[in-house]
């Protein structure tokens, strides 16, 4: 099994592991540095300390280990979103903790960024072939809008809002603060990066999201 010293074995924790989640875990690390074209098998081999061979065995092919990297990562963001259990929860403070949940999780995985980014660069033509991904969305969407029927039925949301394209702002709000923190940075200064920049952002997003929801003082009028 050959070693690269450009791509790291996994921590120590990552040896309690069995050989398919080390392979899995090590080819997430690979993708997200280096893009599905730049990762090669040899170093995702050595990376989880196994065989090549089983690579092969488990997955096929380098591609569809990017599939099955990519259907990882999204279910385990589903996962920590449905364990917000919004649904326990009063509209406005479902609402703020699911928008602060996507915040805070896509600055915590720079991977799943990653990931994310460069599956468009390809213009999602892996992740079409999922039959496992819409799956995982539809009970959120459901669960997005019992919290809009909720809060209609309280008097503290409006009506006529699409929990998919709430979903959608909700979603890039987060995501485009995290994946442009960089250029962001270099742009207006370093403190974009702080935890006091953080906390700014999420309390804006908090106040962009809620205050769109707000019901209308009158009901809006048609454009001619």
């Amino acid at each position: 099994m050959a070693k690269n010293p450009t791509s790291p074995a996994l921590p120590r924790r990552g040896r309690s592991m069995t050989i398919r989640e080390r392979i899995l875990d090590a080819a997430r690390l690979e993708f997200a540095e280096k893009g599905l074209a730049g990762a090669r098998v040899d170093d995702i081999a050595a990376r989880a300390e196994a065989n090549k061979r089983l690579i092969y065995a488990y997955y096929g092919n380098k591609e569809a280990l990017w599939l099955t990297v990519l259907e990882t990562v999204y279910a385990a963001k589903r996962d920590e979103e449905r364990a917000l259990n919004v649904d326990a929860l009063p509209p406005p403070e479902a609402m703020a903790r699911l928008v602060a949940f996507n915040l805070r999780y896509t600055m915590a995985h720079p991977d799943y960024v990653a990931l994310v980014n460069q599956e468009n660069i390809h213009r999602a033509s892996y992740l079409q072939r999922s039959e496992r991904l819409r799956g995982l969305y539809t009970p959120l969407l459901d669960s997005l809008r019992s919290v809009l029927e909720r809060g209609v039925a309280a008097g503290v949301f409006r009506q006529g809002v699409d929990p998919l394209q709430l979903y959608v702002t909700i979603v890039g709000l987060g995501h485009y603060y995290v994946a442009n923190r960089h250029t962001l940075a270099a742009i207006f200064g370093p403190g974009m990066n702080d935890e006091a920049a953080l906390a700014a952002r999420e309390k804006h997003c908090i106040d962009v999201v809620l205050g769109y929801l707000q019901p209308f003082a009158d009901p809006p009028r048609t454009a001619i």
